[in-house]
């Protein structure tokens, strides 16, 4: 099982004695060039006058983006820890027991504009960059990702049950190949018998079965199926109902509505 979590747009900056960042170290070491890259272009951008508007963000980020500039000696810690958020908030990474972390160590990999792909305990630091950026010296950042993403993942995925919780801006980075079971979580909310796609919702809501699958016991789910069975398990609680929809452009379709 793999889970694709996208990262959360607020982050946690870690203690100022924290260690510094090592590229060296992150998981999938294939990355590292596109990592270099990635990283120094932000940097060079987030120092001029047009980095508000290159980053798209307002001026009630400056303080984030001025950040930027000093990534390569800023502090760092665990990804589980800098990310925070909705969804990051429901799934807990930060409050599991060994087990549960051992599992999401091999299981969960989030999906970054900056790093690619990290762990949970992979060490970074606070950052604003979105995949959806065209950045400098780089270009759109999913297309500038796709290939090394590609290398990457796509052996990782073969004939792997694909659990994906990420928003179509990080979608576009990978697409799992056709040999893995592809199941995209989509969250519906339901009122007076009506459903529509809600965004907050949405995040805890992913948030809340990424943490059931880490924490519940018994064999994690290996197919669409047995996805469904496990996500079932919180219907009564979190959730109204599951429903596992047909293949549509590669992926099934595991929708989870809640009240």
């Amino acid at each position: 099982m793999l889970v694709l979590l996208p990262p959360s747009e607020g982050k946690t900056p870690p203690r100022a004695r924290g260690p510094l960042l090592d590229l060296d170290a992150l998981s999938a070491p294939g990355l590292a060039r596109v990592r270099e890259r990635v990283l120094d272009a932000l940097i060079e951008v987030s120092a001029s006058p047009e980095a508000m508007r290159v980053l798209g963000v307002g001026a009630s980020l400056s303080a984030e983006v001025a950040r930027n500039v000093h990534l390569r000696t800023a502090a760092t810690a665990p990804a589980r820890q800098v990310y925070t958020g909705v969804l990051y908030a429901a799934a807990g990474l930060d409050r599991l027991t060994p087990a549960g972390r051992a599992r999401a160590a091999q299981s969960v990999r989030i999906v970054s504009g900056l790093w690619g792909l990290v762990a949970p305990d992979d060490r970074i630091p606070a950052y604003r960059l979105s995949m959806g950026t065209d950045l400098p010296g780089i270009g759109p950042l999913a297309g500038a990702w796709r290939d090394a993403m590609d290398a990457e993942l796509d052996a990782r995925a073969e004939g792997e049950l694909v659990v994906d919780c990420r928003s179509a801006t990080y979608l576009a980075a990978w697409h799992p190949p056709r040999s893995a079971d592809w199941v995209a979580v989509r969250v519906l909310r339901e009122i007076d018998g009506t459903r529509a796609v809600v965004s907050h919702h949405a995040k805890h809501t992913r948030g809340v079965l990424t943490r059931h699958l880490l924490t519940r016991r018994g064999r994690a789910p290996h197919d669409a199926q047995s996805l469904a069975r496990v996500a079932g398990e919180l219907v009564g609680s979190a959730l109204l109902a599951v429903e596992l929809g047909p293949a549509r452009r590669g992926a099934r379709t595991l929708e989870l509505v809640v009240a």
